[in-house]
């Protein structure tokens, strides 16, 4: 169930050390409920539409903002096939494969264009949907997760060394704003973060995915 509101304004008041160890546990427990779909709770069998909806939307709701929030439609799915994304169904079915990218296009559309999506996953696709030896779609989320399982901890010590930074800014700071300047800073880091890894992720894509960085950058301005 997504948190509930709780106002943050200058006028708040209140211990600063109580208030950071009440915001370190809040933040903390946002990054616990990060729910990584292990490759052995992906269903061997072949699934229809609705019920690949459903099976996302009750594995990933925890990274829901809001109840009411969709994680995955048809409409989405049948978007994702068009942009070939997603390879299409066996016989409207789909696939253990078909899932795990899924996944990987719910994590990724968080941060990148369906275009860069695009340009990071038909290779996957081609290589590892459904190949006739070696390494497979399997073997290749499960090591994804692998590496995301160890990021998450690393998480945890990012956020709290986040909150003792942000204390730092604004020492000036009256009593009755102090709270609202630390999470303004928060804000601004995680943002400042964000656009940062953001701009190295499309270096990437662009040096090692897009055939000529160049002209897409032209085409998508």
């Amino acid at each position: 169930m997504a948190s509930k509101k709780k106002n943050i304004t200058p006028e708040g008041s209140g211990s600063g050390g109580e208030k950071s160890k009440e915001l370190l546990l809040y933040l903390l427990d946002a990054v616990d409920k990060v729910d990584l779909i292990d490759p052995s709770e992906i269903p061997d069998i072949s699934l229809y539409m609705d019920q690949v909806t459903t099976y996302m939307d009750e594995h990933l709701k925890q990274s829901r903002r809001r109840d009411e929030d969709k994680i995955l439609t048809k409409t989405m799915i049948n978007n994702y096939a068009k942009n070939r994304l997603l390879p299409p169904p066996e016989k409207k079915k789909y696939t253990k494969e078909h899932i795990m990218l899924l996944i990987l296009i719910y994590y990724f559309k968080g941060t990148l264009s369906l275009q860069d999506i695009q340009a990071v996953l038909q290779p996957i696709g081609a290589r590892y949907f459904q190949p006739p030896s070696g390494r497979n779609m399997g073997d290749l989320y499960s090591e994804l997760v692998r590496m995301d399982r160890d990021r998450q901890k690393n998480f945890r010590e990012d956020v709290n060394d986040m909150v003792d930074t942000a204390a730092d800014y604004f020492s000036d700071a009256k009593d009755e704003e102090r709270e609202f300047l630390r999470v303004l800073a928060m804000i601004n880091m995680l943002s400042y973060d964000v656009f940062v890894r953001r701009m190295l992720i499309e270096k990437l894509i662009d040096r090692y995915f897009h055939e000529d960085p160049e002209e897409d950058s032209a085409s998508s301005s």
